[in-house]
């Protein structure tokens, strides 16, 4: 006769089992997802240094880019690469993807070299820094937290595009009252999202896909917080950077 406590121990074992191979699987999964953020993060930060430095080195070179029908290019590229990624990555290879994901986050580098002409190297580092530790720590809540987020994800998103609308008057209006809040919501609205997003990556996990469609659910998570990562930077450095 089968003795059910037995039974009952092994199944319990099992699911305890079962339980610490998914979660070993969603820290493996996470743990993709930030580094391939943090290497994007590197190759931006190298891209728009570099493309600073050879600015200072060779005139021709800045008025090309900053001052010629270039700069529009420069600009909007990032924009368009990042739109292209998000509609075509469900029929891209992983390592298409990822590549398309770097060359996106090298052309952010050419787009964002501006602001070594704008701020102090040190305040630029300073404010990265502050970025990167209140990013850990709404990361982090986002994804330890029991809580969830969807509802103040949805009035973070609709607040983004009032954000975007504000900013496009605002280069009409160049007031500095509403540039001021608009850095302040600018702040709130990413630091929100970045523990939303994290959430949302994390459950998206456990859909059980393929180990393909899993590589692009990743990109697509860093290239979520990478932009994240980004915005929150950009609108600290608003207010904590020091203008040359």
């Amino acid at each position: 006769m089968a003795d059910p406590y037995n039974y009952q121990n092994r199944m319990a074992r099992g699911g305890v089992q079962s339980g610490a191979m998914i979660d070993q699987g969603l820290r493996s999964y996470m743990l993709k997802v930030y580094n391939l953020m943090a290497l994007g993060l590197a190759i931006t930060g190298l891209a728009a240094y570099g493309t600073y430095t050879a600015a200072l080195s060779s005139p021709a070179f800045a008025q090309a880019i900053f001052g010629s029908p270039l700069r529009w290019v420069v600009m909007l590229a990032p924009i368009a690469l990042v739109f292209f990624l998000s509609f075509r990555i469900h029929k891209m290879s992983v390592s298409a993807a990822q590549t398309t994901f770097w060359i996106y986050a090298a052309l952010m580098g050419l787009s964002l070299s501006s602001i070594f002409m704008v701020y102090t190297g040190q305040s630029i580092v300073q404010t990265f820094f502050v970025t990167a530790a209140s990013f850990g720590a709404l990361s982090l809540y986002g994804y330890s937290t029991k809580k969830n987020l969807s509802a103040m994800g949805s009035f973070l998103i609709m607040g983004l595009f009032g954000l975007i609308i504000a900013s496009i008057v605002n280069i009409f209006l160049a007031s500095s009252a509403l540039g001021f809040a608009i850095s302040a919501i600018g702040v709130l609205i990413f630091a929100g999202l970045t523990a939303y997003d994290t959430q949302k990556i994390k459950e998206m996990y456990y859909e059980g896909n393929d180990a393909t469609t899993t590589g692009r659910m990743a990109i697509m998570g860093a290239l979520t917080l990478y932009l994240d990562f980004i915005n929150l930077f950009l609108f600290m450095l608003r207010f904590l950077g020091n203008r040359d």
